[in-house]
């Protein structure tokens, strides 16, 4: 009972986009860190796909993000966000991801209405990328918190930002991706 409680005060706190930075600490990968290798299905303007951050990374820097469930206020925003921002991203060579709790069902849908066609979003189910990523939301650890990585190629974590509020992510990952070209220039 007390669990359901919390989450669902919770999950209206999130659809309500306040930010809640108390629940925003957790032990998430930190710059230097190895990001964990995945591979899991994805949508990108309605199409279902399989998704792999090794193939990604040969390409370029990954933004990867966390976000706690498509459709609610504050990923909406953010994922506008980032849609906004893609052609931005790829100017420095960078791709964008965004991982979430949902079946792939939801993502594909949202994948078109939200993230407008722009990049894809994966489907975590089982919650082992969350996992693996350190993003779990206390108290609800199957649940994405909403953090942001910028991944170089090499596989290591050049960026960390966690915060439920979705202001600040897209900026602050566009940040050290072109901080990263700019050492990175040939």
């Amino acid at each position: 009972m007390k669990r359901t409680f919390v989450s669902v005060a919770l999950a209206a706190v999130m659809s309500a986009g306040f930010a809640v930075y108390s629940l925003s600490a957790c032990a998430t990968l930190k710059p230097g860190d190895t990001a964990p290798p995945f591979t899991t299905q994805a949508s990108l303007g309605g199409k279902t796909y399989t998704y792999s951050l090794a193939d990604e990374l040969k390409k370029g820097p990954v933004v990867l993000y966390f976000y706690p469930a498509a459709f609610t206020k504050g990923c909406t925003i953010e994922a506008h966000e980032f849609a906004d921002a893609v052609d931005e991203y790829k100017k420095y060579g960078a791709t964008v991801i965004g991982v979430s709790h949902d079946n792939i069902d939801t993502l594909t849908k949202f994948s078109v209405s939200e993230c407008r066609s722009k990049f894809p979003v994966a489907a975590d189910a089982d919650s082992k990328v969350i996992g693996a990523y350190d993003a779990g939301m206390p108290m609800h650890s199957s649940m994405a918190n909403r953090v942001s990585y910028v991944i170089a190629p090499d596989g290591k974590v050049i960026y960390e930002y966690t915060s439920l509020s979705p202001e600040k992510h897209v900026e602050n990952t566009l940040k050290a991706v072109k901080e990263w070209a700019q050492a990175h220039k040939q």
